[in-house]
């Protein structure tokens, strides 16, 4: 069995964390050939958390062993196990799954590769014990020195991936929207389509998504990313292919739900009249081309203006529809107006246990 490494230092120099009370939280922490270093994630999270949730994800190495031991000497760790690797997406929702079996109010992801550092949990979950925000998220930016720290291609990577999750998730105000270290208020939780969430690494950005559909609030923490010597289970070519392909998908249901099915406003109407102008002035001023080309007769002013008028106008209707939009980015929580749902299908449970059901 690996010895697990030593926790982050958590002296009092280093003690930026919130006081606020951790029983009604808990902990996921999807698992995957991380036994060497998940018995210090665990021990450096704060003694007073409720309930701490390790999603062993079918890994190969011992994993297994290692979590056993951790769950025998804290009586906060529960182990759940997948029979098949389903990915760090999947590994979250078990987790989450399992704390919405307790009385968790919010549950906190964390990575088991000790990345995260534990002591950030209290400032985490403040903002949603206080009402605040409905979701809150590291901010691995805020500091210019964490920056150069990162790994170069890492930086590139997040800096493409962080606009395409704003597009498609509507969160515009997020500075590191792909960040993994968050904290969920539990009847959010319950809200979301869990099913439907993408079981991989595109998780943190479907999450969002699925968010702005909820027109959930989010906060976003400064806090600081450890990089040491391990190993990303994450593709960066596959990351490259599908990562984009996604969020053009998500953009497309996001803008189908928001402005066309459960709502029509002006920003509606400038999104569909910017499409069509661009696309005629684009279309049209191609045909222009081409038969000029064929002919050898350049093409006279009033064909030229004919593609790039609707062009423009077309431009300028596209850059109402986003300023309309950032501006739309949700600002208040909602989980207070769930708490009824929640209520109301919690006595529908136990009336189904009642009867047998």
């Amino acid at each position: 069995m690996a010895s697990p490494v030593s926790a982050p230092d958590l002296s009092p120099d280093k003690d930026v964390s919130r006081a606020v009370d951790l029983a009604d939280v808990a902990v996921i922490i999807p698992c995957y050939r991380s036994g060497a270093s998940i018995g210090g994630v665990v021990a450096a999270i704060p003694e007073d958390v409720g309930a701490i949730i390790c999603v062993n994800d079918a890994s190969p190495d011992e994993l297994g062993e290692v979590l056993e031991g951790i769950a025998a000497s804290d009586r906060r760790v529960r182990v759940v196990t997948h029979a098949e690797n389903g990915g760090v997406g999947a590994a979250t929702i078990t987790g989450y799954r399992a704390a919405l079996e307790t009385s968790a109010r919010v549950l906190v992801k964390i990575d088991s590769d000790g990345q995260m550092n534990p002591i950030f949990i209290p400032n985490l979950v403040a903002p949603i014990l206080a009402g605040e925000a409905d979701y809150a998220k590291g901010n691995r930016f805020f500091d210019v020195d964490s920056v150069r720290a990162m790994p170069t291609i890492r930086l590139l990577g997040n800096a493409g991936l962080s606009f395409l999750t704003k597009l498609s998730s509507g969160y515009w105000n997020l500075f590191d929207p792909t960040n993994g270290y968050t904290a969920l208020h539990a009847d959010v939780a319950r809200a979301l389509p869990l099913d439907k969430i993408h079981p991989r690494y595109f998780f943190e950005s479907d999450i969002l998504f699925r968010l702005n559909t909820l027109r959930a609030r989010i906060a976003e923490l400064p806090m600081e990313t450890v990089y040491g010597d391990e190993t990303s289970h994450l593709s960066e070519m596959n990351a490259a292919v599908t990562f984009p392909l996604l969020h053009v998908r998500n953009t497309y249901k996001r803008i189908i739900y928001n402005y066309f099915l459960r709502g029509f406003s002006s920003a509606s109407l400038s999104l569909a009249t910017g499409l069509v102008f661009c696309l005629f002035g684009l279309l049209y001023g191609l045909v222009a081309w081409a038969e000029s080309s064929a002919t050898g007769v350049p093409a006279t002013t009033g064909t030229v203006m004919l593609s790039v008028v609707p062009l423009l106008v077309g431009f300028q209707l596209l850059l109402s529809f986003l300023q309309y939009d950032v501006a739309m980015t949700p600002d208040r929580p909602i989980h207070a107006n769930l708490a009824p749902l929640r209520m109301l299908q919690s006595g529908r449970s136990e009336q189904d246990r009642a009867s047998g059901g």
